[in-house]
């Protein structure tokens, strides 16, 4: 007798938070991805894994994408279904994954927004000097020196950061730990934090974590992603400012200065190398915008 949908997705979770330990935040999406395909093998009178079919597995991504779900959306719905089947094909024995050649719709590739140098000067200006805005200043300055993930942010702890050698320590996607350097700016910010970073924690892990909340908890991704878009407001900024528009002025700055992309890749944790040559491709805009300010021809083609 077959299992029913629900129970194997249920299953499947238990084993990614258990055994592959992944975090809330990806424990949350896998389920909210998982639910999308039960509803519709529910109305499809498929209540099992077993009973979908590749073209079932075609129907519903249709269905996301007439629904107008991004085409990042419905990718990572098809990843979290394959690897369902890939799991229940390694609990069952049975080596069929009706998802493994779908394919999710193709997007025009957007490129990440950043702030040049000038804008990141303006914006890292804090006015205040009281405890919010001293620890607001650290958190920013650590993810432009750094370029860190929010996750990988909120969960630096104190004891995480070598200050004499100025090297962090950080725990990314897949529990993978990488270190990084910590530009002297960012060690200065975070310094003059803790010098008002209040010593009273509602437990022992707000205890150890680097940026508390002032109700004294570790400190929240809305906290944070709130208090640099307010950040961005006061500086006159003419976007809002998130943090990972930080994480992408930090990547395109770097491979602008250095051009080693493979170093960009082990600074920003990233597994594949194609994931960082979207910033390739800023640095191009780049310099085709110098191209067009600089070049006779360039120059003398908008005079026309």
């Amino acid at each position: 007798m077959s299992t029913p949908l629900a129970d194997t997705c249920r299953q499947f979770i238990d084993y990614l938070r258990d055994v592959r330990q992944l975090s809330p935040h990806t424990l949350s999406n896998y389920s909210r991805d998982l639910a999308s395909l039960q509803a519709f093998s529910t109305s499809r009178g498929k209540p099992s894994a077993e009973a979908l079919q590749e073209v079932d597995i075609r129907d519903w991504v249709s269905q996301m994408h007439r629904r107008g779900l991004a085409g990042s959306s419905i990718q990572r719905s098809l990843s979290a279904a394959r690897s369902l089947f890939n799991y229940l094909g390694r609990v069952s024995g049975i080596p069929r994954n009706p998802a493994a050649s779908v394919q999710a719709p193709r997007k025009p590739r957007r490129l990440p927004k950043t702030l040049d140098a000038d804008q990141v000067g303006h914006y890292l200006a804090f006015e205040d000097d009281g405890p919010t805005a001293r620890r607001d200043r650290a958190i920013a300055e650590l993810f432009y020196s750094s370029g860190l993930r929010l996750a990988e942010l909120t969960a630096v702890n104190i004891d995480d950061i070598d200050r004499h050698s100025k090297l962090l320590t950080v725990t990314g996607k897949g529990k993978k730990t990488r270190t990084v350097p910590v530009g002297s700016a960012a060690i200065e910010a975070i310094d003059h934090w803790l010098e008002l970073r209040p010593h009273s924690a509602t437990d022992a892990d707000a205890a150890r974590a680097l940026f508390t909340s002032n109700r004294g908890q570790r400190i929240s991704v809305r906290n944070i992603q709130a208090r640099l878009k307010l950040q961005g407001r006061k500086a006159g900024m003419r976007q809002d400012v998130h943090p990972h528009m930080l994480r992408h002025s930090f990547a395109s700055h770097m491979l602008e200065s250095s051009g080693d992309l493979r170093a960009v890749q082990e600074l920003l944790g990233h597994a594949n190398i194609s994931t960082t040559q979207i910033y390739t491709h800023l640095d191009f805009q780049h310099l085709a915008k110098v191209y067009d300010a600089a070049h006779p021809r360039a120059k003398r083609r908008k005079q026309d």
